[in-house]
């Protein structure tokens, strides 16, 4: 589910920068075509009707030149009665208007409707021209297109305009079937684009999650792991690319685990010798006050590296896989009380008190190794002191909570940077501190504690200071 969740977020991210990067750059494109598309048609029509209607005037005034040698009682009967029989009397009405700009017959009936108040027959009248309109009707407020054509008498007066006016109606309604067909046909490009888009987004995010996945695992030590992939394109290069990188990793990997142990190895058996050499010496009672100050410092030394030794052989265990435990019932309460208490006695020549927060809790006997589980303790005791040891006080306790042993180690140090906690428990992570080590204790531990079951997490502690806690289940 999870996967899955970081799956769909990581496509929606693509799908988001591709609607922004392309699917928002063919919309606007689709848009501009579509009214690209409308307004041509849209001037196309208007263009065709206003060139029949100006070709219809012209013809008409042709035709009724024959009629204006007649007097003006004949020639307006002649107007009349050609209004009357005009034939597309229900698209275009056709006025016959003298020079006052009243309509004298008209295909509507005599005087059909009000004057007409449209600049282009007065236009018409002044210019001796054929004139057009094309807006609203300022006395109905309706789009039309108007053609009026001069009527001139046969001693050159004009007496009048022949109009031919239509409302733009039905080709507008033409005009919104063509822009609905336009934008249907632009839904159904999106519509593709968007399927088409999404169809890539899946089949790239397929091999990029798997990809992802594997370099995670890569990057959180699975080194060595290898990525198969049948692509030939730029996504199998970048897998191969990565598959080298795995395996350069782990070749390294196994080159430096190899020489950590080896170096141990070398180093445990003189170390061993130097410890007990100087136990030895410090045992004779003639030695002067500073030469047994100097063994001192050469066995606690001696020591100290020893268990960084034991650390290091142990790093190399987990690294190959070699850990292991010896898990027997263990009364862990008393293991850990005598790590405390053994601890402490050191910790006092170093000035720092060591407080076990004793307690009623019935600590039960519990598997485990209890060698291994006084090594973590000791560890994070040991780590506490390091970087804690500023605060001059750390407290231990043990407690039973919900079927779990929880033992709680807090120093009242200066704390961790909030942004390294994450990383403490990485090997050979030593963060912002200056205080000397390897750096793999707590990753050691932190083994230790997972192979048992259980979990160590580290949080600053309210007031100052780190607090280290461990828990571990009662039964496994």
């Amino acid at each position: 589910m999870k996967r899955s969740k970081q799956t769909t977020k990581k496509r929606s991210g693509l799908r988001r920068r591709w609607v922004q990067n392309t699917f928002c750059v063919i919309l606007a494109l689709g848009m501009v075509c579509v009214l690209a598309v409308t307004a041509s048609f849209a001037a196309y029509y208007y263009s065709n009707m206003e060139s029949d209607m100006r070709y219809r005037a012209k013809t008409t005034t042709d035709f009724f030149a024959d009629y204006l040698d007649q007097n003006y009682s004949d020639f307006y009967q002649s107007c009349m009665t050609y209004a009357q029989t005009f034939e597309d009397r229900n698209r275009i009405e056709l006025q016959f208007i003298n020079r006052q700009g009243r309509i004298v017959a008209s295909s509507y009936g005599n005087w059909a409707g009000l004057p007409p108040q449209t600049s282009e027959i007065q236009e018409a009248i002044n210019t001796r021209s054929i004139r057009s309109f094309v807006g609203k009707d300022p006395a109905t407020g309706e789009r039309i297109i108007a053609v009026s054509s001069p009527m001139i008498y046969s001693n050159g007066e004009v007496i009048g305009v022949l109009r031919y006016v239509t409302a733009t109606r039905l080709v507008n309604r033409q005009i919104f079937y063509v822009s609905l067909v336009s934008f249907g046909v632009l839904a159904v490009v999106l519509a593709a684009v968007i399927f088409s888009g999404d169809y890539y987004i899946r089949s790239v995010m397929k091999p990029v999650t798997e990809i992802t996945e594997k370099a995670k695992r890569i990057a959180s030590g699975s080194y060595g792991a290898q990525i198969q992939t049948r692509y030939s394109d730029e996504i199998g290069e970048l897998a191969d690319t990565i598959n080298d990188l795995s395996a350069k990793i782990s070749q390294n990997e196994k080159m430096q685990t190899e020489f950590i142990s080896q170096l141990s190895h070398e180093l445990r058996t003189p170390l061993t010798a130097i410890t007990g050499w100087s136990e030895t010496l410090l045992a004779d009672d003639t030695l002067d006050p500073q030469t047994r100050q100097g063994m001192k410092i050469i066995s606690r030394e001696a020591k100290r590296l020893t268990e960084m030794v034991v650390d290091l052989l142990d790093f190399t265990r987990m690294q190959d896989g070699r850990m292991t435990l010896s898990v027997e019932p263990t009364d862990i309460r008393s293991e850990f009380e005598e790590t405390v208490y053994m601890y402490g006695s050191r910790l006092e020549q170093e000035g720092i008190r060591l407080e076990y927060l004793e307690n009623d809790d019935d600590i039960p006997v519990i598997p485990c190794d209890g060698k291994r589980l006084r090594q973590v303790f000791l560890n994070i005791l040991d780590n506490a002191a390091k970087h804690g040891g500023s605060g001059k006080r750390i407290e231990a306790s043990m407690t039973c909570e919900n079927g779990q042993v929880v033992v709680r180690i807090r120093d009242y140090g200066p704390g961790i940077p909030p942004d390294e906690i994450p990383l403490v428990k990485k090997k050979f992570y030593k963060g912002s501190s200056s205080v000397r080590g390897t750096g793999i204790g707590l990753a050691v531990s932190d083994e230790i504690v997972e192979m048992h079951g259980g979990t160590l997490t580290l949080e600053n502690a309210p007031g100052g200071g780190t607090l280290v806690t461990v828990r571990l289940p009662v039964s496994q």
